[in-house]
């Protein structure tokens, strides 16, 4: 199968560090939804990344589903089988896309908008909604660290770790490292394990 997508996207990123985690072989393709479009186009004419490309031809879209049908397929999950621990995972992994959500908005209305045609308060909304999220993450992790062993990494841990690097990279004067600590210690330890440096940003 093929990863299409740049890794400078969470998106993209979650989905190689998870097929890592899970070592289910593939092949990432870096085409750019920008410059690459229409290449892109030609593998999805929706030019949505990520794209899973299966051997078979037939295309996926949106991480969430593309992990969701690979992990399936595979019989092996990032995510807890315990309901309680099941439930705490998909509320961090629901917080960190929204924190990678935010981040992209403000990026967008920053990079692809004149700045005559930026909207303050808008940005000033979304800015509001992500630190939100990461205040509520920070919380999570403050109460119960998530672990970062390969063996037991869930994909709360590797959705938060890559939405952290993510924001920190794009908007660093937005997000005060010195108050999310948990944070920063997770994406710290995140980045030191083999399938994290084997995608990048």
């Amino acid at each position: 199968m093929q990863l299409i997508g740049m890794l400078d996207s969470p998106y993209v990123r979650r989905v190689a560090v998870s097929l890592h985690l899970l070592e289910i072989p593939f092949t990432h393709r870096p085409i750019s939804v920008f410059s690459g479009f229409d290449a892109f186009g030609q593998l999805n004419p929706v030019v949505k990344a990520p794209t899973l490309v299966f051997d078979d031809g037939a295309t996926l879209m949106d991480s969430s589903l593309i992990l969701q049908c690979v992990e399936a397929e595979a019989g092996r999950s990032l995510i807890p089988s315990d309901p309680a621990e099941r439930r705490r995972a998909f509320r961090i992994v629901g917080l960190a896309l929204a924190a990678c959500e935010k981040t992209v908005q403000i990026v967008y209305e920053r990079n692809l908008r004149p700045p005559d045609k930026q909207h303050a308060p808008w940005v000033e909304r979304v800015g509001g909604q992500l630190h939100a999220a990461y205040a509520l993450l920070e919380q999570e992790l403050a109460a119960a660290p998530l672990p970062v062993q390969p063996s037991i990494l869930t994909q709360a841990g590797v959705s938060a770790a890559v939405a952290w690097a993510f924001t920190r990279m794009m908007l660093p004067e937005r997000v005060d490292a010195a108050a999310h600590p948990a944070l920063c210690d997770l994406s710290a330890a995140a980045e030191q394990l083999a399938a994290f440096k084997a995608a990048p940003p």
